[in-house]
């Protein structure tokens, strides 16, 4: 199957056959080892010097783990939503009493940094900046240094908190050079590992912020994290096969540097969109915003959502992702981050070249010609 979702997304055959290991004690000194050489190369693709604390969940885990370490109940937050993932994160804010306030943008598009920068003028009791850097849902990324600059112009003591699950391991994310505080990711997409590990650093105003935070936290708790990680141990027992999994593919990313990795996914980001766009279909995202870990698509008309992708999947072992939120039935999209290449992306062009006109939508003659 070519599994072309924004996540989980697939693995290499080393990163695989590494979680098929015995079991070893995670109070051992061999975890200790991983633990260690597995945070090290966090460090270099996350480029910081922050603390990075690894958590056994889903990508939500870690932001819910951002917000109940830095915030208390009654604390204001600017929530900068463009999607449905940002939207996620003022719930899990309002879960815990924070007061959080949103500030939407259209759907497609991404956040303006100037309209960021006049909401923290506006309001200065805001204690933290909630923002999804790069939002599957809708297939853009933010520019979210500008974002970053905008808030430090203007609130220098603002704490950023960024949902960077499905940038960091893929596109630049230089978290020092931004100035970020909390920066969350998931082992599940551009890191070319299983789910179940998520990955955040903390900066020293984000230690600050979780020394004078109250909301309840145990399990993600950043202190216990901490004083653990001093041991070579994780507080609870950790998802030690993923562990090897992820031990294994930073060798690979470390290896290829950040510069080919941002190039990677460039790469494939402008020939998905290129070629989808060929086929007569139109992208649901802004182009100067397009994401380069996964493209949005517009379900063209007449052609039903769950026809489509159930053909392709079914047919041409191609899986797709349907629309989420108020997009249900009405986008689908491609992921093409993490262990991808071109001719997966080629393949999956194929299937819908194939497959739409099966489903009365008319795709161009020379590229019909073309497949």
């Amino acid at each position: 199957m070519n599994l072309r979702i924004p996540g989980p997304t697939p693995c290499p055959d080393d990163v695989l056959e590494a979680m098929s290991r015995q079991m070893i004690n995670h109070r051992g000194p061999e975890f200790a080892e991983i633990l260690s050489r597995v945070t090290g190369g966090l460090k270099q693709l996350f480029q910081t010097q922050n603390d990075i604390l690894i958590f056994s969940c889903s990508g939500t885990g870690a932001m819910e783990a951002v917000i109940v370490n830095t915030l208390s109940p009654g604390d204001r937050a600017l929530v900068v939503s463009i999607g449905a993932f940002g939207q996620r994160f003022g719930a899990l804010a309002e879960a815990y009493g924070v007061a959080a306030e949103r500030l939407d943008f259209e759907w497609g598009t991404g956040a303006d940094p100037e309209a960021v920068a006049r909401a923290l003028e506006a309001n200065p009791s805001y204690r933290a900046v909630f923002v999804t850097h790069n939002e599957t849902s809708t297939g853009v990324t933010n520019d979210l240094e500008a974002i970053a600059r905008s808030c430090r112009r203007v609130r220098p003591d603002v704490l950023l908190c960024v949902d960077a699950i499905s940038s960091l391991g893929s596109l630049r994310c230089p978290v020092d050079e931004w100035d970020l505080d909390v920066v969350a990711t998931g082992s599940q997409k551009g890191w070319m590992v299983p789910p179940g590990l998520a990955m955040v650093s903390v900066s020293e105003r984000g230690w600050r912020a979780s020394e004078r935070a109250t909301l309840p936290r145990f399990y993600f708790d950043f202190g216990k994290a901490r004083e653990f990680a001093a041991k070579g141990q994780t507080p609870w027992t950790p998802a030690v096969s993923v562990f090897f999994a992820l031990d294994v593919a930073l060798q690979r990313l470390v290896a290829e540097g950040i510069d080919g990795i941002v190039e990677r996914h460039r790469r494939l980001g402008e020939l998905t969109r290129r070629e989808v766009k060929a086929l007569g279909l139109k992208l649901f995202a802004d182009e100067r915003l397009a994401s380069n870990t996964v493209t949005s698509v517009w379900v063209p008309d007449g052609v039903e959502e769950k026809a489509l992708l159930r053909m392709t999947r079914d047919e041409y072992d191609v899986e797709m992702q349907s629309g989420q939120g108020k997009l249900a039935g009405k986008v689908f999209r491609i992921g093409h981050l993490g262990w991808a290449s071109e001719d997966d992306l080629l393949g999956a062009i194929e299937a819908l070249r194939q497959a739409l006109p099966r489903l009365g939508f008319a795709v161009p003659e020379a590229t019909a010609r073309a497949g």
